[in-house]
């Protein structure tokens, strides 16, 4: 039993935020209404990548603002866009994927993704479990979380639906979102392999990212 406290704030297209323990904030991709009851308990955000639905320019501005000792960790293409958001340059932590950073209340190892854009996820090991969070990549080859007890990986389109999909729209053009998505985004049956691969016997996992039908290829 996994005893990893945590809240997904949104998944998809449409935003990304996961809040681990009350203190530690995964991408944030949505209003700033949507994160208040966790600000003031907010001890560190860690950032994946510069698409709006997980990065809100406007959340990130105020919440720099509102709360301007809180540390801000990501991959060096982020820097700019954090800076122009209000973040103070002091509170940026460029991560690099591989390396062990320790903030105290948790470890973090960013892992690289392969995505559109510059891309990470993150091993996050807090005193009492070990989670991973990776969204938006097309692959996790060479990525190993063996026995975690919290697995929040994309899966964002069963392979037999998209192709599906495909044909009915292929007379109008009109499968952008789907061709998308299977260049640049992990499949159900992908996500499923590498998940049971390194599970272990009390590890929970949660599907994340995963394609509803009005989203498009913006992501």
């Amino acid at each position: 039993m996994c005893n990893i406290q945590y809240s997904i704030i949104n998944t998809g297209s449409d935003g990304n935020a996961v809040v681990l323990n009350d203190n530690i904030l995964i991408d944030c991709g949505v209003s700033y209404k949507s994160i208040q009851p966790f600000i003031k308990s907010l001890k560190l955000v860690l950032l994946t990548h510069i698409h709006g639905d997980h990065f809100n320019h406007a959340t990130i501005r105020r919440l720099a603002a509102e709360r301007p000792t809180l540390r801000f960790g990501s991959g060096v293409w982020l820097t700019p866009q954090l800076v122009e958001a209000g973040v103070r340059k002091d509170r940026i932590d460029i991560l690099s994927a591989g390396t062990e950073y320790n903030y105290g209340i948790c470890k973090v190892i960013p892992v690289k993704l392969q995505h559109n854009v510059p891309n990470m996820g993150y091993k996050v090991h807090l005193p009492h479990g070990k989670i991973i969070y990776a969204t938006d990549t097309v692959t996790l080859a060479g990525i190993e979380a063996k026995h975690y007890d919290l697995y929040l990986v994309e899966a964002n389109y069963e392979d037999a639906d998209i192709r599906e999909r495909m044909r009915e729209k292929e007379a109008t053009g009109e499968y952008a979102y789907e061709r998308d998505a299977m260049v640049n985004h992990l499949s159900k049956a992908r996500c499923d392999a590498w998940i049971y691969q390194n599970i272990g016997r009390n590890g929970e996992y949660i599907y994340m990212h995963q394609h509803r039908e009005q989203e498009r290829s913006e992501t």
